[in-house]
């Protein structure tokens, strides 16, 4: 059988069946449209080891010596004895190629399993990739693991993934690529606030504009694993798996099991490579939030990602009618497009302690219904949004008091029968999605609110982790999370108009699998803007900045006590899906107008904001960070090529910024760089800067082609601490 040869901007992949398995051979930069006779790569073989070449399979198992993870973990039972099929030999049956896809089946019908591997180099060189694993047998086959792995090249050294927290999501953490395991497991039943969004493996000291890396994600919201394995004889995969419970996934004869999407990018211009295999592959779906790009590279004309004010910071469970409609002038009057009413507006719900899964409008609240504020919302020209948490429960609430059985636990008997609940968290269950029952009750409420009232726009949250979470006494985050997924997908395609946030208390559930379901995600429950310099940046390694939510918070945080100028605050939100969480009744005067300039800022810059290339500088100062995009095609003579943000996130140990360099433009274009903002006359202009005297140009501009500003730059004005400025370049 001849081999595969997958080629996509830049990268390419190579699989060989000379072995009888699938084997993966290259991974990584374009090789060509030539390949030679493969049977050059023949291995040779060491002293104590087995007498054959190891293959690093497409599917790496025990049967072929393979000494890391298999991919493929289980058993059967037959006769009373268990764990017979334990070391499948699986041999590929037939290879097909269409275009970019291939699928590659393979079986073994001694053990009766068939595994069906789907594979596309997407456009912009990113590759996904799955196995689907069929039962062949005639007894029952318990899955343990089906992992999706890929290798990665001798030169890959060093490992980066994220972690974090609430309020301080996805943090990058480095370490040497060493022989031996790493793994980073969820088991949070959801994404979790500590998941890596990226799993990479690049060489040595790789960066933001260099190095090769390798990377993966694994597209799924519930229990997972990611990890790097390294064995003896100096082969490393990457890759992730489900986390599966206990029996969980038990197939049937003739059933199937299909692994989430893995998605992986090679790059050999570092981690702002990868973001560009990703961002191109979000911007070509079809039900993506923006149009995708003509074949000239150019959006096309399309809704733009409107300006939103939530509610939540502003009044948090304080639901007053007169209130929130003198909160919609004031949103209005600055500009405001999309305006979201938080928590607390259906029954019961004064605190966090009652009313989760009641999801009726509360009469006592709104004896008209949403009807006059949905109203006084649309008639100012903005989009009204509301707040639902469907797959949460409180134990005080009607829905609970009537179906006790519908909260999940470990227990196959309700709590009302003497069932064993989990810990409440934040005073609240998850509720049932696997019961059809309770299914239809969450799916009809949803689907009532948003024929009965004028809602563009759902802020969906869940606001806990699934921890023994269990449906009839077994085990069932898997079918949970499928059974949300599904919920998702109904109610978009009974309101394809409504667009959805995935909020998970902040960014607990960011991952491709979700967001295949919703237009956007919340990054993180914290709105400090230091704290969101960082949480943006990374999770904008992979997820587009259309799809961020990055809100102004108050001029004091509420989560960390912080108080920054409105221009760091405004700034930094910029660079996403921008908006408000705040009572702006209150920002009068100067701070007000500097509020409003910056909104128009936003709505003049924001096709650029969410169709260009990231960019993101390696500076050796780690008190700055220079970040930015820049237009996807070379813009014409007098437009906008490209918006920068320089940023101070500490104090630096020299007495002056120097000269910065600009990266990612066009070096034989002649561009216009100027400061947009703050300018003089904004609010904090004076707070922003410690300088006796700025660099030359800041008056007026400076004019220089794109390999000067990329080789030498320019000076940079000295930045207080936590302050930032808007570079804007003009194409000449």
């Amino acid at each position: 059988m001849d081999p595969l040869h997958l080629r996509s901007a830049g990268t390419s992949l190579v699989m060989s069946f000379d072995s009888g398995e699938a084997e993966v051979i290259h991974w990584g930069a374009d090789l060509g449209s030539t390949l030679p006779d493969l049977a050059i790569l023949g291995d040779p073989i060491p002293h104590s080891a087995v007498d054959a070449t190891v293959p690093a399979g497409l599917l790496p198992q025990a049967s072929s010596s393979w000494r890391g993870r298999a991919a493929l973990r289980g058993s059967r039972t037959a006769d009373g004895v268990s764990g017979l099929d334990f070391s499948p030999r699986l041999r590929v049956v037939t290879a097909s190629v269409d275009g970019g896809s291939a699928t590659i089946v393979q079986s073994d019908p001694d053990a009766g399993l068939t595994v069906e591997s789907s594979l596309s180099l997407h456009d912009g060189g990113l590759l996904e990739l799955r196995h689907t694993v069929t039962n062949d047998g005639t007894t029952p086959y318990q899955l343990d693991e089906l992992a999706t792995v890929l290798p990665v090249a001798p030169d890959a050294v060093e490992l980066l993934d994220l972690t974090g927290r609430w309020c301080r999501e996805r943090h990058p953490q480095r370490r040497a690529l060493q022989q031996g395991t790493w793994v980073r497991t969820g088991r949070h039943g959801r994404t979790g606030h500590d998941s890596s969004l990226l799993f990479a493996a690049g060489t040595a000291g790789f960066g933001n504009r260099h190095g090769k890396v390798w990377a993966t994600h694994l597209a799924w919201s519930g229990n997972h694993e990611q990890f790097a394995d390294s064995i003896g004889d100096g082969r490393t995969m990457i890759g992730g798996s489900e986390l599966l419970g206990p029996a969980e996934v038990i197939l049937q004869p003739g059933g199937s099991y299909t692994t989430p999407a893995l998605f992986a990018a090679y790059s050999d211009r570092g981690l702002d490579g990868i973001s560009e295999a990703f961002y191109s592959w979000f911007r070509s779906r079809p039900h993506h939030v923006l149009p995708a790009a003509s074949a000239a590279g150019t959006p096309a004309p399309g809704k733009p990602r409107p300006v939103v004010l939530n509610t939540w910071e502003a009044v948090y469970f304080d639901h007053n009618l007169s209130t929130l409609i003198e909160l919609a002038d004031s949103a209005a009057e600055l500009g405001v497009e999309r305006f979201v009413l938080d928590d607390g507006w259906f029954r019961g719900r004064r605190d966090d302690h009652a009313g989760l899964g009641d999801w009726y409008v509360d009469e006592s609240l709104w004896p008209e219904g949403l009807t006059p504020l949905v109203d006084a919302v649309t008639s100012r020209g903005m989009e009204f949004g509301l707040w639902v948490e469907p797959e949460m429960v409180n134990l005080d609430s009607d829905i609970v008091r009537a179906h006790p059985e519908w909260i999940v636990g470990p227990s196959v008997q309700s709590y009302k029968d003497g069932g064993r609940l989990p810990l409440e968290w934040r005073n609240q269950h998850v509720i049932d999605l696997v019961n059809p029952d309770a299914w239809q009750y969450i799916y009809d409420r949803v689907d009532a609110l948003l024929r009965e009232n004028n809602i563009s726009y759902l802020k969906w949250d869940q606001n806990r982790d699934l921890l023994e979470h269990g449906h009839a006494g077994r085990s069932s985050v898997h079918e949970q999370t499928l059974a949300a997924y599904r919920l998702f997908d109904a109610l978009k395609k009974a309101h394809p108009g409504v667009e959805i946030e995935s909020c998970s208390s902040g960014g607990a559930r960011v991952d491709l699998g979700i967001l295949e379901r919703t237009d956007r995600i919340w990054a993180s429950d914290c709105n400090d803007a230091l704290e969101r310099q960082s949480i943006q940046r990374w999770t904008g390694l992979v997820v587009p900045p259309e799809l961020v939510g990055g809100h102004v918070g108050p001029t004091t945080s509420h989560t960390t006590a912080r108080t920054h100028d409105l221009s760091f605050r405004a700034i930094t939100a910029l660079f996403g899906h921008f908006g408000m969480e705040w009572d702006v009744r209150g920002v009068q005067g100067a701070e007000r107008e500097e509020l409003k300039r910056f909104i128009t800022l936003y709505k003049e810059h924001r096709g650029l904001i969410h169709s260009g290339r990231m960019v993101r500088a390696d500076l050796a100062d780690g008190s700055l960070m220079l970040h930015g995009v820049v237009a996807a095609d070379s813009p014409e003579a007098g437009s906008t090529a490209a918006l920068f943000a320089l940023v101070s996130t500490g104090t630096s140990f020299a007495e002056q910024t120097g000269r910065i360099t600009i990266p990612g433009l066009d070096p034989d274009r002649a561009y216009h760089v100027e400061a947009i903002f703050p300018t003089p006359g904004d609010a904090d202009y004076a707070h922003t800067f410690t300088q006796v005297r700025p660099p030359a140009w800041l008056a007026d501009g400076a004019q220089a082609n794109g390999r000067f500003l990329a080789e030498v730059g320019l000076p940079m004005p000295i930045l207080n601490p936590e302050h930032a400025i808007v570079l804007r370049f003009t194409a000449l």
